[in-house]
């Protein structure tokens, strides 16, 4: 049995992360087929920018955030102000603190599977009076689905261990911010904590496993599907 502590951290977690994912899929996408399909002047620097997260220390991504979409940053003031939205102290800031972390992971994998497919196949469609976007829903996206599952995946096992940038910009907030991450981290502060700490610590262990495995018999089933 799950503890009332360990069933906040699980489903705070398992929200951050779907969130995370899900609102990074969109310009995941686009900027990775960008990068893949697009020549185009400033691309080195937009492909710089899209990693920066991989290179920069966590803290720094968060406080990042905190100085532009704050109550007082020049996005977050903006936002509070006119339309009473703030992402900080909130689960929607851990969320968006995740999916910036894992963004690149994204990308990166989506990217790759763009850059794979046979342009010969889209070049048919074409010739038989297919639209770009025709083309690029119906042939394009179904081809790059593996990839795009694989960056999901990545994505999200990010977003499961998101620590840093997270406790930056939306603090450790039980009920509210208190991941899997942080509620383990909490729990290590006190004198008695270490029951707890190793019970949060196999909760993450498992569910991490659980993602990992489940993704690949999924990628393997779509896999075979898409062969077949």
């Amino acid at each position: 049995m799950l503890t009332p502590l360990e069933w906040e951290a699980l489903h705070l977690s398992l929200l951050v992360s779907i969130t995370a994912v899900l609102g990074s899929l969109p310009p995941g996408l686009l900027i990775a087929w960008l990068l893949a399909r697009k020549q185009f002047r400033g691309k080195l620097l937009l492909d710089g920018l899209v990693h920066l997260p991989l290179v920069l220390p966590p803290v720094a991504v968060g406080y990042l955030l905190l100085l532009f979409l704050g109550r007082h940053g020049w996005l977050g003031g903006w936002l509070y102000r006119s339309l009473g939205l703030s992402f900080v102290f909130s689960w929607k800031g851990a969320a968006l603190a995740s999916a910036v972390m894992a963004f690149p992971l994204l990308v990166r994998s989506v990217r790759l599977s763009f850059e794979s497919i046979d342009r010969g196949t889209e070049a048919a469609a074409a010739s038989l009076g297919a639209a770009p976007h025709d083309i690029f829903l119906t042939v394009t996206l179904p081809l790059a689905l593996p990839g795009i599952l694989a960056g999901m995946i990545l994505a999200f096992a990010r977003s499961l261990g998101e620590f840093g940038a997270t406790i930056t910009f939306a603090a450790n907030i039980p009920d509210e911010t208190r991941t899997l991450p942080l509620a383990l981290y909490g729990v290590l502060q006190s004198a008695d904590g270490d029951r707890a700490a190793l019970r949060l610590c196999l909760l993450s262990v498992a569910l991490a496993l659980v993602t990992l495995v489940a993704s690949d018999a999924l990628a393997r089933r779509l896999d075979r599907r898409l062969r077949g």
